[in-house]
């Protein structure tokens, strides 16, 4: 049985990711420590190749557990733009290009459903989120907001698409929902509790084999 998860590295670069999850992690009262990857020294990132979020996460954790040795959390997160196919998907960073800004990738998401009506911009941001163990035993996790893409942009809170997403029972974009707010009913929130929640549960049958 593997010693209780007290650390985790987190694989991204992403300031605002990491923020969020500490901050879930910390109102979840897990105990615990999150640390980014520019605080464990650098490696040979992989290339996400994986058609899922689910496989694009797995990439990204195992790396970092191999690299550091430590239970490693990663998430891959997009939206789904019903008309559009459900694209983004798994391109929703470099949607408007590989080197995009989150604004190109707005403005362009904008743009291609500009002529659609409100009641048919139906949209969701989807999250999985995968946690890897220095043994290789690995768990995956997936969780949903489902909502609209606004007409125009609004807010200035939070990072991505927030500016254009209203989530469902909301009136307006995520962006001018507080950092708690958001965290509350968003996609990564539920899948980072229902994480941190199936790890405790995994610290309890640790401390169970241990005691007995």
């Amino acid at each position: 049985m593997p010693p209780p998860i007290t650390r985790v590295v987190l694989a991204t670069h992403n300031a605002k990711k990491l923020d969020e999850l500490r901050r879930i992690a910390d109102a979840a009262g897990s105990g615990l420590q999150v640390v980014g990857l520019d605080e464990v020294g650098t490696y040979p990132e992989p290339a996400e190749t994986e058609d899922t979020f689910e496989g694009n996460a797995l990439i990204k954790a195992r790396a970092a557990a191999a690299a550091t040795g430590l239970p490693a959390l990663a998430d891959d997160s997009g939206l789904e733009v019903d008309v559009l196919n459900r694209m983004p998907g798994v391109r929703t960073a470099r949607w408007a290009g590989a080197k995009a800004s989150d604004e190109a990738n707005r403005r362009l998401v904008l743009a291609q459903i500009d002529d659609v009506p409100d009641p048919l911009r139906t949209a969701r941001f989807v999250c999985a989120v995968a946690l890897v163990l220095p043994d290789g035993t690995e768990y995956v996790l997936r969780a949903t907001m489902e909502g609209r893409i606004a007409l125009a942009e609004s807010g200035s809170n939070g990072f991505g698409y927030d500016p254009i997403f209203v989530a469902d029972g909301n009136t307006v974009t995520n962006a001018n929902l507080s950092p708690e707010g958001k965290d509350a009913i968003s996609h990564r929130g539920k899948a980072v509790r229902a994480m941190v929640s199936r790890i405790a549960g995994l610290n309890e049958t640790a401390a169970t084999q241990e005691g007995r």
